[in-house]
């Protein structure tokens, strides 16, 4: 059994700001807010005992920022792989806009089916199938590769939610929208089918 979390980055905006829809293009390192937030999250998990044996991040540094946070706690020192995969969408034409901006272009009812469901709006540049294919064969790889071992994976609100439509129920009952420096816990066994745990876990 390979025991996988799978955590979102924390904040790259501070109170007052103005939010933006920040994609793959957009390489924000984490705010104030977010740093503390990784800082929580180290100590949450030291609290509760979880030891990592690996970690893996996208390739933008507020998922880098947010791992090398949380692990700081770790009695042993913890390998930090990018995964290519885990790099959030390209919100296109959205890209680093306002969101009262995106929702102009887009509507109430393009926005609805991305949070509810995962379909991405005209314009945004992400293949669904692609994505939960991949999430798929981490699934499905983890537990060969590393057997009985605790992964850490932080990524980034685009890309987590497939996680969800990975499994064999497709997320079903559950938010699509993983909240900043939340985290959900899946087990993956020998079959490569993985069973969640818990999901939208903030300490």
């Amino acid at each position: 059994m390979t025991r996988i979390y799978i955590l979102r980055h924390g904040n790259t905006f501070d109170k007052g700001d103005v939010v933006t829809r920040v994609g793959g293009r957009t390489d924000l390192p984490l705010s104030v807010s977010g740093l503390a937030q990784a800082e929580k999250l180290a100590e949450h998990f030291s609290k509760l005992g979880v030891v990592f044996d690996r970690a893996f991040c996208s390739p933008l540094q507020r998922t880098k920022q947010t791992a090398q946070i949380a692990l700081k706690t770790q009695t042993e020192e913890v390998d930090l792989k990018v995964l290519p995969f885990l790099v959030e969408i390209d919100y296109g034409p959205d890209e680093n806009k306002p969101e009262d901006e995106v929702r102009a272009r887009i509507g109430d009812e393009a926005l609805r089916a991305w949070e509810e469901e995962g379909v991405p709006p005209q314009g945004w540049h992400i293949d669904p199938h692609a994505v939960i294919g991949r999430w798929q064969e981490f699934f499905a790889s983890a537990p060969k590769k590393y057997p009985d071992q605790t992964l850490l994976v932080v990524t980034s609100n685009g890309i987590a939610r497939f996680a969800l439509k990975a499994l064999a129920d497709g997320g079903a009952g559950a938010d699509l929208k993983l909240k900043t420096a939340a985290y959900g816990v899946f087990d993956t066994a020998e079959d490569g089918a993985p069973l969640m745990l818990s999901w939208n876990v903030r300490p």
